[in-house]
């Protein structure tokens, strides 16, 4: 494991919180599991905190217990469940937490003091968060506040910098290519234009993998904004080659040249804005411009459940028994990273607030235009 010279160096953990924020993802259980053993074979305690931080800041909206210890025999056979045991929320940022205030509009209020307070309070020395770029953010706020905090990336999205894959993305890519696996079958016989709209937020991993994976004939990620008649085109393209079908994976984040992307819920007190409706646009406007029938099918939620693949269940293990390692040499303001050979040790300052994109120049976007599929430039 390697270590950055930057890192941050704690002593005198024997108790420590884990907790799982954002959006759910394969392979949190895991995590889960292997922290759990880890910090036992080293005489730790370890202290689940339910529904991300509102086990701390709300704990009369959880479900059972707030926070409490996690012993081997509760995370017994859990690593191949999908979901968390713990719970998860994004509606629980501790840096802009939604509060009422006199005039009774809801606002966002830093309460990563009332955070370290409340760990201190109930004996925590360190804490393991698990989630996304937001949960990052979090955990180098707390690390700044002198609160002992590892960082173990996850989400399905593979959004996060400085780490080669999250967990979760695999299972996500691998679901989705198995559903445009079936949508060629239907697409082929009836002669359609299926869109399959992906999850992704602003990056476009999962459409561009699960698409070269499912053979897609365009996929159209954030990162290369697209032109309408280039898709046009390229569907024109197959139907002049005797293909009279098509099958277009769309990210929820993709826009075109001259729009904006498809927004269902504005950004409120507490949440981000929620992506997608991409999908439907586009069938919409192919069989307005087409004498095609053309369909959309938005995978949506269903990329983050079930059971995570064998490769998220490994890294997932990994990533649990590195956080408690670095807690134990004496690490914190870190995150665990996979690197091409090894888990590392990354500054969490160096992730926080940073959104790892596809590279347009990269040798995967350059595979897709030599495959022949429309990226939606007109290249």
């Amino acid at each position: 494991m390697t270590e950055h010279p930057s890192t941050t160096q704690c002593a005198g953990v024997k108790r420590i919180g884990l907790l799982t924020g954002g959006g759910d993802a394969p392979g949190l259980n895991g995590v889960i599991r292997s922290v759990v053993l880890s910090a036992a074979r080293l005489g730790w305690e370890c202290h689940g905190i339910r529904d991300g931080f509102n086990g701390l800041l709300a704990p009369e909206t959880c479900a059972g217990q707030p926070v409490q210890r996690l012993l081997e025999v509760d995370v017994h056979a859990i690593g191949h469940l999908g979901g968390t045991i713990l719970g998860t929320t994004n509606r629980a940022d501790p840096l802009r937490y939604p509060t009422r205030s006199s005039d009774g509009n809801l606002v966002e209020q830093d309460r990563t003091p009332d955070v370290v307070s409340l760990c201190r309070a109930r004996g925590l020395d360190a804490l393991v968060i698990v989630g996304g770029d937001g949960s990052m953010g979090i955990a180098q706020a707390l690390h700044a506040q002198d609160l002992p905090v590892v960082g173990v990336p996850k989400t399905i999205d593979n959004d996060l910098d400085r780490t080669f894959f999250t967990f979760g993305f695999d299972t996500a890519v691998g679901f989705a290519t198995e559903c445009i696996d079936r949508l060629h079958t239907t697409a082929h016989s009836q002669h359609r234009v299926m869109v399959v709209e992906v999850m992704g937020r602003y990056a476009g991993w999962i459409a561009l993998h699960a698409g070269i994976a499912g053979g897609a004939h365009a996929i159209l990620i954030p990162e290369i904004p697209y032109r309408i008649d280039a898709l046009l085109d390229a569907i024109a393209g197959r139907d002049a080659g005797g293909h009279h079908h098509a099958v277009v994976v769309v990210a929820e984040g993709a826009q075109p040249v001259d729009g904006e992307r498809e927004v269902q819920a504005a950004a409120e007190a507490g949440r981000a804005e929620r992506l997608g409706g991409i999908g439907a646009l586009l069938a919409a406007q192919l069989a307005a411009r087409t004498a095609k029938e053309c369909r959309s099918v938005v995978l949506g939620h269903l990329l983050r459940g079930g059971s995570p693949s064998s490769f998220d269940r490994v890294i997932a293990a990994r990533f649990g028994a590195a956080a408690v390692r670095a807690l134990a040499g004496g690490h914190s303001g870190v995150m665990v990273a996979l690197g091409l050979d090894k888990i590392e040790l990354v500054p969490l300052a160096s992730v926080a607030g940073r959104t790892k994109t596809v590279a347009v120049t990269g040798d995967t976007v350059a595979t897709a235009r030599e495959l022949g599929i429309c990226l939606g430039d007109g290249r």
